[in-house]
């Protein structure tokens, strides 16, 4: 990766901050362009500073990460976001998830996780830390019984599909891991999102996790 991937970091303890900051910077093809210290600043820098990553803490003064994020959206903000936090709870990562958001760490990972969940969302692709696959797994028997349902209806060429979305690669990468067209995982994308009822890749994703969908 040639390009220069900027950062902003809005994280509401200045240790923290700057302890990512050197981190990062360790790195050749990263750089930190700015910080913000609550959720108002965070926002304002987003517009103005336009990164290409945002890592985006949950707990914020004035304006809370999770509604930080919302605003974000809402405004067509084209900076990738990453939700970095202590929280390894369902409801916030489900909630982040349903909102858009590009990349789930939790803060006690290391230096190498994060900067893959930076390289991956830069580059198109999803990431949430495998660590907390379990935490999508909570469903009633009724549930578990529809989701075999929706896994069952897959083809054989769809279910291979949904593991590389699963693994983050887009559809050209897709494409050309199955030798086919890019227009032919267009359309499998489209049947397995209608098939499994979801509106986007991370749900596709999440989806497979949960009904452990791996390489055949």
């Amino acid at each position: 990766m040639n390009s220069i991937i900027s950062i902003m970091i809005a994280d509401d303890h200045s240790l923290m901050r700057q302890g990512l900051r050197q981190i990062l910077e360790l790195e050749e093809n990263i750089k930190v362009i700015c910080e913000a210290s609550d959720g108002e600043d965070t926002i304002l820098k987003a517009i103005d500073k336009k990164p290409d990553v945002i890592l985006l803490d949950i707990n914020m003064p004035k304006i809370n990460g999770i509604e930080a994020l919302r605003r974000l959206k809402d405004i067509g903000c084209e900076s990738k976001i990453i939700v970095l936090t202590i929280h390894d709870d369902r409801e916030y990562l489900m909630r982040t998830i349903n909102m858009g958001v590009d990349g789930y760490v939790l803060k006690d990972s290391d230096s190498d996780t994060l900067v893959k969940s930076i390289k991956d969302v830069y580059q198109g692709k999803t990431y949430i830390q495998p660590s907390l696959a379990p935490l999508l797994v909570r469903e009633s028997d009724s549930n578990i019984t529809k989701e075999e349902s929706k896994k069952s209806s897959l083809t054989k060429r769809e279910y291979e599909v949904i593991t590389l979305i699963a693994e983050g690669l887009n559809n050209r990468e897709i494409g050309a891991k199955l030798y086919i067209s890019e227009k032919t995982v267009k359309n499998h994308v489209s049947n397995i999102f209608k098939k499994i009822e979801v509106n986007d890749r991370i749900q596709a994703a999440i989806f497979a996790y949960k009904n452990n969908i791996k390489k055949i």
